[in-house]
């Protein structure tokens, strides 16, 4: 939480504009001739630096590269860095685990009191959609959480170089990195737990324990204690249950997809979505100029987009309510200039100047509960 509150009341403000230039769209983009290779590399040789700066660092990387596939031992593990088409976009693929929890007669998963619980990481946009909508209804007492240890590690050293979300330990002591940089890092940070169920070291275990055979090992994580599965990996369907299905147990009446605002609410989505939420993403993983080119231009119009609506109207979806659509654009623009300018090359816009966004950005951090979620 410190590091964005920083950002919106104070100090950081003036870092963030001297190193994002508002009309800068930047064309050193890293032009690889082996892509996997090379973001690995990258990743390994910039990852986990000592300092407190390379500590944060770390904890943003970790939720931007995906899990790091193993390598040469003939695995079926794959990430985010495979997701790519040859003519250098990224192309996410869908969230393999897909099931619903319903109040429906019959269901699978109906909704229960302390029945599920969910795995994330604090640095993971994804997953922090999960955590703010969790809190906003007030489903603390019904929905247990574990956040991951914001270092990565080897998951599985004997058998594969896979590097991913490992779990807090007690047992004391401190690690470098896998490649013996950065830190040292204690076994466990305030906020980090053990793996409750299973005793589990990684996430990579709780999806070899649900037989996952997609093999690729992201938060967050909404997980069935009674059947010892995965329910989902989609965070956009994540949050649309914690929204609707749990209302018997949550201390909060707030509908973040309302009836009546369902599609504008969704027309938000369908934009904001490929544009900004995976834009960003796209901007970082592209591997061609041109893909990179068109991905910065879509975010930069989607970017000005925004900056026109909250202008003109409180929130992205609605001028008097806040919605689903503010949760899930909240937790990119969150980090939008001290994760995405820097990694991902995005830095042709600044929230930091940008008042519309600013100010939004502002209201929903003071949202109550919010803040406490907010931890990159």
């Amino acid at each position: 939480m410190a590091l964005f509150s920083s950002m919106v009341f104070g100090p950081i403000l003036a870092f963030s504009a001297k190193t994002v230039s508002a009309n800068l769209r930047p064309h050193a983009i890293r032009k690889f001739p082996s892509k996997t290779a090379a973001f690995s590399s990258f990743f390994r040789q910039s990852s986990f630096e000592s300092s407190i700066r390379g500590h944060h660092s770390n904890k943003m990387k970790s939720a931007l590269f995906g899990s790091v596939a193993g390598e040469g031992k003939g695995t079926s593990i794959r990430d985010s860095l495979k997701e790519v088409s040859e003519s250098g976009e990224f192309k996410r693929k869908e969230s393999a685990w897909r099931n619903w929890i319903s109040k429906e007669d019959g269901a699978q998963f109906p909704p229960e009191a302390g029945r599920y619980h969910l795995y994330v990481a604090y640095a993971c946009p994804w997953a922090h959609r999960t955590l703010m909508v969790r809190a906003l209804k007030g489903l603390e007492d019904a929905i247990s959480v574990t956040v991951v240890h914001p270092i990565w590690r080897k998951t599985k050293s004997d058998a594969d170089d896979h590097r991913g979300w490992v779990f807090g330990s007690p047992d004391g002591g401190t690690f470098k990195n896998t490649e013996g940089l950065g830190g040292p890092f204690p076994m466990m940070f305030p906020g980090n737990e053990p793996e409750p169920t299973f005793g589990s070291n990684s996430i990579r275990g709780l999806y070899e324990r649900s037989g996952d055979t997609d093999g690729k090992y992201t938060v967050p994580i909404l997980w069935d204690k009674h059947t010892n599965t995965i329910v989902s990996n989609e965070s956009s369907e994540i949050i649309r249950m914690l929204n609707s299905e749990f209302d018997a147990f949550a201390k909060s009446s707030l509908d973040l997809y309302p009836e009546g605002k369902r599609v504008a609410i969704d027309e938000a989505n369908e934009w904001i979505y490929p544009n900004i939420n995976n834009g960003v993403y796209r901007c970082g993983f592209a591997t061609s100029q041109s893909a990179y080119d068109n991905a910065i231009d879509e975010l930069t119009t989607s970017f000005d987009r925004v900056d026109k609506i909250l202008q003109n109207q409180r929130f992205i979806a609605s001028d008097d309510k806040v919605t689903e659509a503010d949760i899930r654009l909240f937790a990119t623009l969150l980090r939008f200039d001290e994760v995405y300018t820097v990694y991902f090359k995005t830095n042709s816009r600044s929230v930091a100047t940008t008042p519309s966004i600013l100010n939004y950005c502002r209201e929903i951090f003071a949202l109550p509960v919010v803040a406490e979620t907010c931890n990159m």
